[in-house]
């Protein structure tokens, strides 16, 4: 089974009550290969919702206590992030998920960059929060984009 990040899937869950439809992981939860999550609404956020990021580090930083999640008005809302992150594990366990897709840039879901805290549109190397616990169980996350090569085997 493969784990997608419901906006993927075309629900409309993103902070902004939009969503990012991509046609290869529609088509795989129409053929029963896919379930779709979205860790955010998991972890107990509404749509729409303020915008938010990790500040002070990357997803990892956020396990360790190190960094913090924080919305555009700077409420923090870490504790948020982090729950919405263990129930997404319990469920990628639960279906016994070979890899999980989601949304890349995203604080819980980036799996290769996120935002670096500022607001302004700056990416930076990192894992969202539930992108890096789902690794560190040993949980194969990619993004969007790589999708495509891991369906046809090359990664």
């Amino acid at each position: 089974m493969i784990l997608v990040s419901s906006c993927l899937a075309g629900l409309e869950v993103r902070y902004n009550g939009t969503h990012c439809l991509d046609k290869k992981i529609s088509q795989l939860i129409e053929e029963n290969k896919a379930i779709s999550v979205c860790p955010e609404l998991l972890g107990g956020f509404l749509t729409p919702r303020e915008p938010a990021e990790i500040v002070g580090g990357n997803g990892e930083d956020v396990l360790d206590g190190k960094a913090k999640v924080v919305e555009k008005s700077g409420r923090d809302v870490t504790e948020m992030y982090v729950k919405g992150a263990y129930s997404t594990l319990r469920i990628a366990q639960e279906v016994n998920a070979k890899v999980v897709v989601l949304k890349e840039f995203s604080p819980s879901c980036g799996s290769s960059m996120i935002y670096n805290g500022d607001f302004k549109g700056t990416k930076i190397v990192g894992d969202g929060v539930t992108s890096a616990l789902l690794k560190r169980n040993g949980i194969r996350v990619m993004s969007e984009e790589g999708l495509a090569d891991y369906l046809l085997g090359k990664i």
